[in-house]
């Protein structure tokens, strides 16, 4: 979505997500992206305001609300009749070469998003600790290098996309892909396991930092959820 196509959406963003904010949103978790179609939107693990000031909570409606379920239902539309449709979202991502373009785009938003949700959370500490720490330190030389690094490919990101931390081979590594792919993809440039991710479509900060998306990256930090980061890297 361009940028005109996202300010039109603002008129009638709260009635749509008027019954959205009547979910229960505290304890959800992501599930494990296991579900073969119909695909289905989890809920958010905190309330739509509960990120604010950093992220404010229309951008989060709307986001949330319209955007990731759209990329939802088009999912379902498009592996609809298919051999996709019997295939777990995992499956589809990581050999996404054999797919159609409309697979290919729906579902890596839909598998960026959920994933996206639950990286972030209301504030409980402005670093990571533990695990995590020694690896970003002992990866990167410290954390502020380690943001420096993933600020520029959020930064640098030419268009829409994503900037990620993943793990690969023992290591970490920061990087970005286009549009709605991601590093679990046989396409992408960067791959590993996703353990942190930030959205850099302007849908995802364009109504409360317009096109200032160094401050958007910058309030990113204050949103992050250590534990979930840590439970990636854990997994991984």
């Amino acid at each position: 979505m361009n940028r005109t196509d996202f300010l039109r959406t603002l008129a009638g963003s709260t009635l749509a997500v008027g019954a959205l904010a009547e979910q229960s949103f505290a304890g959800s978790s992501t599930p494990l992206l296991v579900e073969t179609a119909p695909f289905k939107q989890a809920p958010l693990p905190y309330d739509f305001g509960a990120l604010e000031p950093s992220i404010d909570k229309m951008t989060m409606e709307i986001h949330y609300g319209k955007h990731h379920a759209a990329y939802v239902k088009n999912l379902n539309d498009a592996v609809k009749g298919t051999a996709f449709e019997s295939q777990s979202l995992d499956e589809i991502i990581k050999s996404i070469s054999k797919a159609p373009m409309a697979i290919r785009n729906n579902g890596g938003g839909h598998w960026n998003h959920t994933f996206f949700w639950e990286v972030m959370g209301p504030k409980k500490s402005a670093a990571p600790s533990g695990a995590v720490a020694d690896a970003i330190n002992g990866q990167f030389g410290s954390f502020d290098k380690f943001k420096e690094e993933f600020a520029k490919a959020a930064a640098t990101r030419f268009g829409s996309g994503w900037a990620w931390l993943v793990a690969k081979g023992g290591k970490l590594e920061v990087g970005s892909t286009p549009n709605q792919d991601n590093p679990l993809m046989d396409i992408s440039d960067i791959k590993g396991t996703p353990i942190l991710a930030l959205d850099v479509w302007e849908h995802a900060y364009y109504l409360h930092y317009q096109n200032k998306r160094p401050d958007y990256i910058k309030a990113f930090w204050n949103v992050v959820n250590w534990d979930k980061v840590a439970e990636n890297l854990k997994k991984a």
